[in-house]
C-alpha cells in the first residue's frame, strides 16, 4: 500500500509542494503557486505528465492552501489518501534540533522565535496553520533546516559577544540547508561504499543561496550560514561574509537605516550587485564578451568558496570527499574546476574530461588516485524531508 506524503515548503510570496510516495519514493505531483499576496497570481501543477497552469489572486496563505486542497481535488491525486504533511520549517532555533510533529505548543514556539527569521518563520507558520486547517486529520511533521547543525560545538558556534547577551536572546550560529546538507553527505557515503560514521567531508551546496558544511564522521562540526542565512558565502543576491562595521559606515557616511542596510545585504548584493546577474549561464555569457565585472565577480565567488574549504580542511585534519551539489555546484564546471584546480596541491585532483559532463546523477569527478575524492551529487530535500517525515510519524 502507497504512502503519499504532501510537503510544503512555503515561502514569503509563494509555496512549493510535493507528494511523495513514501514506500516507493516516487514524486506523484508537484507545483508551485507563486504572488502570494498579489492580485495576479499563478498555480501550476503537475500530475500524470500533465501541467496545468492557473492565473489568480491570492491574497494570503490561507487562501492558498484553500485553492490547493481543490486543485488536488480537481486534478488528483487525492488528498484523503495522504498519510502524513511535512512542512519545511527554516528555524527552530536551539529549541528544534531534530524533526517534530507539530501541535500548538510547537507553533507557539515557532511564533516565538520569528525574531531569529523574519522573512521566513512567519509565511512557515502561515503555511502550516492554513495546512492544519485544510487537512485536520492527518500529522503535521516540521523538519527544520537548522536541525542537522545542532550538532556544532561551542567552538564553532558561538560569537564573540557579551554571553549573557548571546544566551539571552539565542545570538549564535545555527546554520542552514541543513537538510541538504544531511541527505548529500549520506548519499555520498552510500555512492562511494563507505561507512559514513568514517568519512571526512565537506559539502558545497552551492544554489541561489549557498553554504558549505565540515562534516566529520556524519557529525557537522561547523558551516558557513549563522544566526541568519546571510553569512559566508557569497550568493546570488546575498553578500555572505562581510566587514560587520559596514552597517555602522553605511548608517553615518550614507544615512542608512537598518532595513535599508538589511535589504541591501540580502536582496542587492551577492552575484547580482557584482554583475548585474544571479544566473550563472548568465555569467557565462558575460565572461566570453569580456566583461570585466562578470569575471571579477566570478573571481571573488570562488575565492570565498576556496577560502572556507581550506579552513574546513584545516578543521576536520583530513578530508576523504568534498561534494558540489543545488544548482550551481550541480551544473556550473567553470565553478567546479576553477575551485578545485587551486586546491590541488591539497590533495584536490580534477579530471577534466568527468568534470564537463553533465548528468542528473551522482558521479565523480577527481582523477582515480586523487587524495581527496571529488563528486557532484544532486541533492533531493524534498525526499529527505518525506523520509524524515515518515521517521517523526512512525517513533
Amino acid at each position: 500500500m502507497s504512502k503519499p506524503i504532501l510537503l510544503l515548503n512555503c515561502g514569503s510570496s509563494s509555496i512549493k509542494y510535493q507528494v511523495i510516495d513514501a514506500d516507493t519514493e516516487d514524486v506523484v505531483a508537484n507545483g508551485i503557486i507563486q504572488r502570494i499576496g498579489d492580485e495576479s497570481g499563478s498555480i501550476d501543477h503537475t500530475y500524470q505528465g500533465q501541467t496545468h497552469f492557473q492565473e489568480r489572486g491570492f491574497p494570503n496563505h490561507g487562501r492558498a492552501l484553500k485553492v490547493l486542497v481543490q486543485v488536488f481535488d480537481d486534478l488528483g491525486p487525492d488528498l484523503s489518501q495522504v498519510v502524513a504533511v511535512g512542512h519545511r520549517t527554516v528555524h527552530g532555533g536551539d529549541r528544534f534540533r531534530s524533526t517534530v510533529i507539530i501541535d500548538d505548543a510547537v507553533l507557539a514556539s515557532l511564533s516565538e522565535l520569528s525574531p531569529l527569521a523574519p522573512l521566513h518563520n512567519p509565511p512557515g507558520i502561515a503555511g502550516i496553520e492554513a495546512a492544519r486547517a485544510a487537512l485536520p486529520d492527518v500529522p503535521h511533521v516540521a523538519i527544520f533546516d537548522t536541525a542537522f547543525f545542532g550538532s556544532l560545538p561551542p567552538e564553532a558556534y558561538t560569537y564573540a559577544i557579551d554571553i549573557d547577551l548571546a544566551a539571552q536572546h539565542g545570538i549564535r550560529k545555527y546554520g542552514f540547508h541543513g537538510t541538504s546538507h544531511s541527505y548529500v553527505s549520506e548519499k555520498v557515503a552510500a555512492f562511494l561504499g563507505r561507512d559514513y560514521r568514517e568519512l571526512n567531508q565537506i559539502v558545497c551546496h552551492l544554489g541561489n543561496g549557498a553554504s558549505i558544511s565540515a562534516i566529520r564522521g556524519g557529525v557537522a562540526v561547523d558551516t558557513s550560514m549563522g544566526l541568519t542565512p546571510l553569512a559566508g558565502l557569497v550568493m546570488g543576491t546575498r553578500s555572505g561574509d562581510v566587514d560587520p562595521g559596514l552597517h555602522a559606515f553605511l548608517g553615518r557616511q550614507l544615512g542608512f537605516g537598518l532595513d535599508e542596510v538589511d535589504a541591501l545585504l540580502n536582496k542587492k548584493s551577492g552575484m547580482l550587485g557584482l554583475a548585474g546577474v544571479t544566473d550563472f549561464r548568465d555569467l557565462d555569457e558575460l565572461i566570453a564578451q569580456g566583461d570585466e565585472r562578470a569575471t571579477v565577480a566570478l573571481d571573488v565567488y570562488c575565492h570565498r568558496l576556496i577560502s572556507y574549504i581550506g579552513a574546513y580542511l584545516a578543521v576536520l585534519g583530513r578530508v576523504d570527499a568534498i561534494t558540489f551539489t543545488a544548482g550551481v555546484g550541480e551544473n556550473s564546471p567553470a565553478v567546479r574546476g576553477k575551485v578545485i584546480h587551486r586546491l590541488a596541491e591539497l590533495g584536490f585532483w580534477l579530471n577534466d574530461e568527468a568534470n564537463a559532463v553533465r548528468s542528473k546523477e551522482p558521479r565523480i569527478i577527481s582523477v582515480p588516485d586523487s587524495p581527496v575524492t571529488v563528486l557532484v551529487v544532486p541533492t533531493n530535500e524534498e525526499l529527505a524531508m518525506a523520509r524524515q517525515t515518515i521517521a517523526a510519524i512512525s517513533a
